[in-house]
Parts: C-alpha cells; sequence; structure tokens
C-alpha cells in the first residue's frame, strides 16, 4: 500500500516522504495512529504542505538554537487552566498546552515531541520546570507557571 507519512517513523522516513508497505502495516499501525495517510492524486498536493511546515519548525544550525535557547530562558511561560478549589486541575497540562503556551510568549514554533516534562503531564496549579530539546545536545530548561483561568 502507498502512504505519506506525516510523522517521523523509525526505519521507514520522515514527514513528506511516500513509502510502500505492506496493507496489514497501514491499516493496523500507521493509519489508525496517524502516521501516515493514504496516498492519492490530492494526496500528493499536501506532501509539500507537510515539508514547509516540518521547515517552518526546524532549527538551522548550532548558533540558531542557541539564540532560540537563550530566548525561551528568559521568556516567562503561563498556561491556563482550569483548575477546582483543592489546586488540583480538571484535566492535566500536556506538551501541547506548553507548545502553545511558548507560541504565545515568544512567538517561536516549536515541535511538541521535543518538549519533555520531569514527572509527566501537570495536574495541579504552580510553578514546574520543562527541558524542550533543540539541536543535538542543545537543550533549554523552561520555567512554566500553571495558573488558573
Amino acid at each position: 500500500m502507498k502512504l505519506i507519512l506525516t510523522r517521523d517513523v523509525n526505519g521507514l522516513g520522515t514527514p513528506g516522504d511516500v513509502v510502500t508497505v505492506k496493507d496489514g502495516y497501514a491499516r493496523n499501525l500507521l493509519l489508525p495512529r496517524g502516521y501516515a495517510i493514504a496516498w492519492t492524486i490530492g494526496g500528493e498536493k499536501q506532501i509539500e504542505g507537510i515539508r514547509r511546515a516540518k521547515s517552518a519548525r526546524a532549527i538551522r544550525d548550532l548558533d540558531h538554537a542557541k539564540e532560540i535557547k537563550a530566548t525561551l530562558e528568559k521568556a516567562d511561560i503561563t498556561v491556563k487552566a482550569k483548575v477546582g478549589a483543592s489546586g488540583v486541575l480538571f484535566g492535566s497540562v500536556t506538551d501541547k498546552d506548553i507548545v502553545a503556551a511558548i507560541k504565545v510568549a515568544t512567538g517561536l514554533d516549536i515541535d511538541r515531541h521535543s518538549v519533555k516534562q520531569a514527572g509527566g503531564h501537570i495536574k495541579k496549579a504552580g510553578k514546574y520546570s520543562a527541558k524542550v530539546s533543540l539541536h543535538g545536545q542543545t537543550a533549554a530548561t523552561i520555567n512554566v507557571n500553571v495558573v488558573s483561568a
């Protein structure tokens, strides 16, 4: 089956690649998890959009990574969430929420897969830290403040 990858798949390819895989692998793993979409002539047009989005998030070199690191570390990143009376969140703060808060605070478009939280998802209001992997061994440690919405 011919597919267009939408995410990195180890041993198969990167977003925007057109690959041919066995039908069962496509039906049971790649398509349900959103790692790929079926190849069509119309889907071929989406490849350029996928590649453009990837290049917008890509970090060019080590100097660019250091600039982003400095920007992230001095930024005040605040995530607003619904909080109960005891300070416990309704739900949790995930990597997607942190990436959206980074976008609002700094204007940087960071890949959500590069954000790692020490204790998993945040479930209480307060101050937390997270690590953003940028380029090779360059990583920024950011402070995330979770407040009531």
